[in-house]
């Protein structure tokens, strides 16, 4: 691999890449139509003999780089997706050139190591109860599927059924309670490990999206409750002591959805909201949304480590498991090939500490203060109280507000998503990126009240 050839790439790559970083504060957040139109230049049959190297390169940076989201900037707020550290960003080049399979230690001692040191340090941040396993995914998506089959297989075992072996077909029957709120991805989870999206018990909420717990019917020890660190509209977060309390004392499982929200127990300021966090028996986050880590660097994580490995278990005559405590990561995830995400997710720890992790949460909560509080200035109708990092926003009239949306998004200032709040709709404004500044605040809420002008005067003339 020592080819002239390949250095000589991977040098053409970092200077596109330098270019692409330099020129985020000048191009459009949202690529504009011109950008979008110059995509069919990718639209080519596939060459016979192959086309060279240098000039694909090229290709996919003229072409491709003003088509992306620039959402590693400061002006992107959708979808709660977050931007990327220096130190995680250059380990994640350093790994893909490395090109480890974390599969087992035997096809990555690196990523074995890595992988075990970021479990105990995520514990600990996390304040969650010593032993706790970790696994390494792409996202909350998966990390939801894998804790839930662990808490499906955990429950029924306790009623005698080991239904890795023999299925669900006569199992025991179990009840499952989520909010009325419960992100989307929870009901596809519960679908695809044949708990049923259609027949779980909904606990109604109160006006922020928080489950209410004074509506908790009783648990026993065949229920599995789904609880939420953060809500994907309004940041606000399920009453996770009160609930936990009650369901260990009668032997129910609950699972702590917090993607985004999580992290909230990293810092001083935000910890009061995750509050009970330890008492639950497995979570669900991401580190590429307010952590920061690059995409893909999902979590699931578990109380009960043999719970998490007994849903996954597998095993195979050529597999060659670790010794002497080696850590096997793909016990602890679904997929046996994976890249290692634990070195990017390692590198970000190490360079940021406790002190800076809390630092990025109380960053992205400030910048969300001062969101609100510059549109509320502003005259516009903030629907939510701002307890972590999201802001709910409307105008007058739900005409306004469509409008205002669609002129926020087509202006490139930035780019932020709608929603349907209360049977209205609603902007949802995510503060996710740690290289949000001030400065990039104020100059968003002034694209804000441009938009609204804009968009007044458009329905005016449409009257």
């Amino acid at each position: 691999m020592n080819d002239p050839q390949l250095l000589a790439l991977l040098d053409q790559a970092h200077a596109h890449a330098r270019a692409y970083l330099q020129g985020l504060d000048e191009r459009p957040v949202f690529p504009d139509a011109e950008a979008l139109a110059g995509l069919a230049a990718f639209d080519e049959a596939l060459p016979e003999q192959g086309a060279d190297p240098f000039e694909t390169l090229r290709r996919l940076h003229e072409v491709g780089g003003p088509a992306t989201v620039a959402q590693v900037g400061g002006r992107y707020f959708g979808f709660v997706n977050g931007g990327v550290r220096p130190t995680a960003l250059a380990a994640r080049w350093l790994a893909d050139v490395w090109d480890q399979n974390a599969a087992l230690w035997a096809t990555s001692p690196v990523a074995s190591r890595l992988e075990a040191v970021c479990e105990r340090w995520l514990v600990e941040l996390l304040g969650l109860p010593a032993g706790t396993a970790v696994g390494f995914v792409s996202g909350t998506a998966v990390s939801l599927l894998v804790a839930l089959a662990a808490a499906r297989d955990a429950l029924l075992l306790r009623q005698g059924w080991d239904a890795g072996s023999r299925g669900l077909f006569g199992a025991p029957e179990l009840r499952v309670l989520v909010s009325e709120q419960a992100h989307a991805t929870v009901s596809r989870a519960l679908g695809l490990v044949g708990l049923g999206r259609d027949r779980v018990l909904r606990i109604p909420c109160d006006a922020q999206g928080a489950l209410r717990d004074d509506l908790l019917p009783p648990l026993d020890d065949r229920t599995l409750v789904v609880l939420g660190a953060g809500h994907v509209a309004t940041g606000a977060f399920d009453p996770l002591r009160h609930v936990c309390t009650v369901a260990r004392r009668a032997g129910a499982w609950v699972h702590v959805d917090g993607a985004f929200g999580l992290w909230a127990a990293t810092s001083p300021a935000t910890a009061h909201l995750t509050d009970g966090l330890a008492l639950a028996d497995s979570w669900s986050a991401d580190a590429h949304k307010t952590l920061n880590a690059p995409y893909d660097s999902g979590l699931v994580l578990c109380r009960d480590r043999e719970a998490l490995v007994g849903a996954l278990r597998m095993d195979g005559a050529y597999l060659q498991w670790g010794s002497d405590g080696a850590r096997d990561g793909m016990r602890l995830t679904p997929e046996m090939s994976r890249r290692a995400r634990a070195i990017e997710l390692w590198a970000l720890l190490r360079t940021e500490g406790r002190a800076g992790v809390a630092a990025i949460i109380d960053g992205l909560c400030a910048r969300a203060r001062q969101f609100r509080d510059g549109l509320d200035a502003a005259g516009f109708l903030i629907l939510n109280e701002v307890v972590f990092n999201q802001v709910l926003v409307a105008c007058e009239t739900p005409a306004l507000t469509e409008a205002t949306l669609a002129a926020v998004q087509s202006s490139g200032e930035l780019w932020c998503g709608g929603t349907r709040w209360q049977d209205e709709i609603a902007i949802r404004i995510s503060l996710c990126s740690a290289e949000t500044s001030p400065s990039d605040v104020e100059r968003c809420v002034a694209a804000f009240v441009s938009a609204r002008e804009h968009a007044g005067r458009a329905l005016i003339q449409g009257d």
